[in-house]
Parts: C-alpha cells; sequence; structure tokens
C-alpha cells in the first residue's frame, strides 16, 4: 500500500488477464462456485500467521485459502492456469491443495472479508507487542513505519485497514474513533445509531490517528485545530469516499470519518421511497420552467441524495444544468459540478453568481446558508431559472419562515417558491425478524390516522434475537418519510402576510396536506418501519 493511502482492491491490484472463469474450470475439470462460502482459513503451520497471505501475496495472484483441515487445504483462485501459486500454498502448508474457481470479485471479497474478522486479532497484537509503561515509544516506532514504509504488513496500516473492511461490510455511514483518558474507542454508526467496535489502549492512540490523517492528506503536526479531509477508496471493487473530520478535545483528537458508497448510491426517483402523491406532485414541478424548489431537513437525513435524484431524473442533452456544492458527493455525467472553497472566497453566493453567467436552463445550490445566497437563488427563479436548494428546517413549513428570518422579501418568496419537500430518514424493519402485531387505536392516533378510517389493523414491530440479517437490532436499512408542501394561491397570500409557520401548515392540512407523521404512519402499517422510528423521527404540531 502506497502512504496515499489508496486501498485498492486485488482486481484492480493484478495485472493478469483472466479467461471466462466457469469454461476454463469445465475445461479442467475443477469445480466452479458462484459464490464463495464464508471463508474459514486454516493456519498455516510453516509462516504461523495468515495475514500475508490473505493481504499482497493474495491480492497479486487472485488466490486465498477458505477452508481445509488437517488432511487438506481448499483454495479459491480466479487464475487456476498459475500453478506456481499453488505449489507456494502446497509447500508453505505442507499439505495437499484442493482447488475451486471462482470470479475475481469472489476473491477480493474473501480476502475482505478474512482481513476483517482478523480485526479482533490484530486489536489482541497491539495490546501484547509491548509493555503499557513502554506504549508510547511502540506508538512512536509505529508512527516511522506508517509514514515511511510502503509494507502493507505493518501493525497500525492492518488495523486501520481492518477498521475501514469493517464498516463497509456493516453499511457503516460513520466510523468514530474517540480518545479517553485511559482508552481509545472505535465506534461505527449503522442505520442512524452508534454501536462500540473495538477499544484500544491509550498508547496505540497517537499512531492509530495518525495513519488516518495520513491517509486523509492531513498535517499530522497540527494537533491544535480542527482539519478536514477526504480518502478515496477502492474496497471489494466499489468505489468508496471517505470525508475525514477531526477536532482537539481533552485527550487527543478526536475522528469522524463518513462513508460514501459510490457505486451503491439511490440517484433513481422512483426508488427514494416518495408516496405516489407526493411523487407525482415532485415529478410535475421538475417540468416547470422555472422557481425554486427546497428539500429541508436536519444533516444526514438524505437531502442531497434527493436533489441528486431530481437532477438525474430531468438530466437531458438539452438542458444546461450546473450546481455548486460542498462537497461534490457524487459525479453526474452531463452536469457540471463545482466545489465551494471558502479559503479562496469561493462561497456559494459567489458561485452562484458566476453560474448565472453560464447559461443555465437548472441550477443547484448545495445549500443555502446566508441572506445573500437566498437572494441569488431567488432572482435566478425569477429570470427563468428552475433553482434547487436544501435548509436546515424543522419541517416544510418552516422554509418559509426561515426565508423571511433571514430577511429575504415576502414578495420575493411568495413569487418564486414552488413547494417545500421535508424528509428524515427511519430504519426499516428487519423482514427475517420483524414479529407482526394488531396496531392500537392510541398508536394510529399518534401516527395522525384516524382509526374509523383503516381496514386492516396488521403493523409490525422490530423481533428480538440474535437475527444474523440485523445483527440482533430488529432493523436493516432506512427509508425516507416525506411531506411535499405545494405552495398555492391561498399559502402565497399568507406569505404576504408574514403569518408563522403553524398556520401555514395548518392551513394546508386543511386542504389535503400530508405532514410527514402522517406518511410513516403509512408506512408503518404497510410494514415498513415501527411506530416508534416515526414518532422519534417526526413531530406533531398540528393544532
Amino acid at each position: 500500500m502506497s502512504t496515499s493511502g489508496e486501498i485498492q482492491s486485488p482486481i484492480g491490484a493484478s495485472s493478469h488477464s483472466f479467461p471466462q472463469g466457469k469454461s476454463l474450470a469445465s475445461t479442467l475439470g475443477m469445480v466452479y462456485l458462484d459464490q464463495l462460502p464464508e471463508p474459514v482459513p486454516p493456519r498455516n503451520p510453516v509462516r504461523g500467521d495468515f495475514d500475508r497471505i490473505a493481504g499482497s501475496w493474495g491480492r497479486q495472484f487472485l488466490t486465498v485459502p477458505i477452508g481445509g483441515d488437517d488432511t487438506h487445504v481448499v483454495v479459491a483462485t480466479a487464475d487456476p492456469l498459475n500453478v506456481e501459486a499453488i505449489d507456494q500454498l502446497r509447500v508453505c502448508y505442507e499439505r495437499p491443495i484442493k482447488v475451486v474457481v471462482t470470479s475475481p470479485s469472489e476473491i477480493t471479497k474473501a480476502i475482505n472479508s478474512i482481513r476483517t474478522s482478523l480485526m479482533s486479532d490484530k486489536s489482541s497484537n497491539l495490546s501484547n507487542s509491548g509493555k503499557k509503561d513502554d506504549g508510547d515509544d511502540f506508538a512512536n516506532q509505529l508512527k516511522i513505519d506508517v509514514t515511511d514504509s510502503d509494507d502493507d504488513d505493518a501493525p497500525i496500516i492492518r488495523y486501520v485497514n481492518a477498521i475501514i473492511f469493517k464498516a463497509s461490510s456493516e453499511r457503516a455511514s460513520d466510523v468514530h474513533i474517540e480518545p479517553y483518558e485511559d482508552r481509545l474507542k472505535v465506534r461505527f454508526r449503522v442505520d442512524g445509531v452508534l454501536y462500540d467496535v473495538a477499544s484500544e489502549e491509550k498508547g496505540f492512540q497517537a499512531a492509530i490517528i495518525s495513519r488516518v490523517k495520513i491517509m486523509a492528506g492531513l498535517n499530522i503536526a497540527e494537533k491544535r485545530l480542527p482539519q478536514d479531509g477526504r480518502i478515496g477508496l477502492k474496497i471489494a471493487g466499489k468505489e468508496v469516499d471517505i470525508r475525514v473530520s477531526t477536532v482537539p478535545t481533552q485527550f487527543g483528537e478526536r475522528i469522524v470519518m463518513r462513508l460514501l458508497d459510490k457505486t451503491g448510491a439511490v440517484l433513481d426517483i422512483q426508488q427514494l421511497g416518495v408516496e405516489k402523491r407526493n411523487l407525482d406532485g415532485l415529478v410535475k414541478l421538475l417540468s416547470k420552467p422555472n422557481g425554486i424548489i427546497l428539500v429541508t431537513g436536519p444533516t444526514g437525513s438524505g437531502k442531497t441524495t434527493t436533489l441528486y435524484a431530481c437532477l438525474s431524473y430531468i438530466n437531458k442533452p438539452d438542458l444546461n444544468i450546473l450546481t455548486v456544492e460542498d462537497p461534490i458527493e457524487y459525479q453526474l455525467d452531463g452536469i457540471g459540478q463545482m466545489q465551494v472553497n471558502p479559503k479562496i472566497d469561493f462561497t456559494f453566493a459567489s458561485g452562484l453568481r458566476a453560474i448565472l453567467r453560464q447559461d443555465p436552463d437548472v441550477v443547484m445550490v448545495g445549500e443555502i446558508r446566508d441572506t445573500e445566497t437566498a437572494e441569488i437563488a431567488i432572482q435566478a427563479s425569477l429570470t427563468g431559472h428552475l433553482v434547487l436548494s436544501t435548509l436546515h428546517t424543522n419541517d416544510s413549513a418552516g422554509a418559509v419562515s426561515r426565508l423571511l428570518d433571514m430577511g429575504v422579501e415576502p414578495f420575493l418568496v411568495s413569487s418564486s417558491l414552488l413547494a417545500v419537500l421535508a424528509q428524515r430518514l427511519v430504519r426499516k424493519l428487519c423482514s427475517h425478524c420483524r414479529v407482526p402485531y394488531e396496531i392500537s387505536d392510541e398508536e394510529l392516533r399518534e401516527l395522525i390516522l384516524d382509526p374509523a378510517e383503516i381496514t386492516s389493523r396488521l403493523a409490525y414491530r422490530p423481533g428480538s434475537g440474535a437475527c444474523p440479517h440485523c445483527q440482533g437490532s430488529g432493523y436493516s436499512g432506512r427509508l425516507g418519510i416525506h411531506e411535499l408542501l405545494l405552495i398555492d394561491d391561498e399559502l402565497r397570500s399568507q406569505i404576504l402576510q408574514r403569518v408563522d409557520s403553524n398556520t401555514i401548515k395548518n392551513s394546508a392540512v386543511r386542504r389535503g396536506f400530508a405532514t410527514l407523521r402522517a406518511d410513516g404512519g403509512r408506512k408503518v402499517l404497510a410494514g415498513l418501519t415501527s411506530v416508534e422510528e416515526v414518532l422519534l423521527a417526526s413531530h406533531d404540531d398540528i393544532s
């Protein structure tokens, strides 16, 4: 591995060209497996440590032991013609080798799975590498290995790689590395909930944090100021972008890594989970030639993903679509994207001004943060541009009050704003262990649903026990709940009168507007999520 932090998958690491696996296996009289079982590699009696075979060597030859016993070793390979690699393993293990053939991607997955499973061993190795009293000296020595060595087997490099592999395999959105008085704690955020993953001795804190900072291109000597960086990785054939943030705390630097799987992003507007009536309204709005569409919600609620899906939906050769973002999370083909850089005074406002000189049809502004940006976006919408952006508010009606509080004139808001889509993310019930039950009248009323109008009382709650599909949590994945506030003539009149957000929302509800909680209630009855999740993600302020 290079010191730049680029982790290449085995497919990218090999220069071999592989024939069609199935036909080659058939010709050689070997078994071909479309999918490898979970690897349980045998211990190597000669070399002792299995890491290198499941590391640099395995990546080079796309070959990895996946099982066996005292009589033989089962080896999976994507290149069965490489007899030399198989012979090396036969000598190494001093046992007969049984070869199965599979695809390069399956070899990649097996290697990553093995290295992830060894994470706990790395933790133990770190703790036993020296006495606690000389931990700082050991950490300092490791820092030299990290910065100067290309050796993929350096302990701290292996440990950090294992953390990232494990986070990716468990669908973690964030990795937290948190220093405390006597320990260094590692936690993952999965489906919006933090879980403890590992706890290391204090002596290894400096080396682990230095490794992450080097991968992110940060200044390892600067420990007093917050820093931000990015890591671009390829894990098991998937491109993963990691945004790294460090902040100084009482016991050392705290790191949060946000993982963004570029290949797994949902950029299809039909797959966002928007209820049909709201989706039809949103699609109709996207055909408008001008006006502003806002997406609101807290950080991490999927606003940017929704905007990208909207842009992908309208992306056609006859439209000039430009964006200004911070940061650019997904690269969209056929769309001009710019990233703000406050260090050189390239802000959302200055970027938006520049975009308007590029003859755009559609403009996307990553976030409206200040009055200047808001006013330029509104002027752009009034001069024949469709503008999409985000705003941090609790609900859709709150977006109107927020714009007015920024100092934007009411007549500009009422004449330019088309709609506001508010959203939250809730955890999906695990389909393998969810438990059916009859929902009560009280729960229905909490979800703003009329018990008299409900024909089926069947709902689900999270199951209990050690379900392997959801790690015993009862939930797997997340979905959005939404509310779409369309700005009609009555709401425009209320905006001109500067009425509060609750009045706007109540007025819209009387004309059929469905709130976040009501949308969540329908998804509870559809068996997608639980009552508790919806109540936590939304609030009822309808009077």
